[in-house]
């Protein structure tokens, strides 16, 4: 579970904070009691951008669908990329 600073706590333990980070758990930045932002590991952010760009691949999207219903054709990944 993640934690919760303030954005003075924030600023004053940001070295602990991206240690925290990097070991795979995400830090809530808040001000006035509402979260401003989310602290995430370099390696976590590159997984939502694959992620991110797999769900805006038709073709991608269209071999998830297609393995889901066991009805795939094996290809390697480079075959999206046509």
């Amino acid at each position: 579970m993640s934690d919760t600073y303030s954005v003075a706590e924030a600023q004053s333990q940001l070295p602990g904070l991206i240690k925290r980070v990097e070991g795979g758990e995400p830090v809530h930045i808040r001000r006035r009691d509402r979260t401003v932002a989310v602290l995430v590991s370099r390696s976590r952010m590159e997984a939502i951008v694959e992620t991110m760009e797999l769900l805006a691949n038709p073709k991608a999207m269209l071999a998830i669908a297609t393995h889901r219903k066991r009805r795939e054709k094996l290809l390697p990944l480079s075959a999206l990329d046509d």
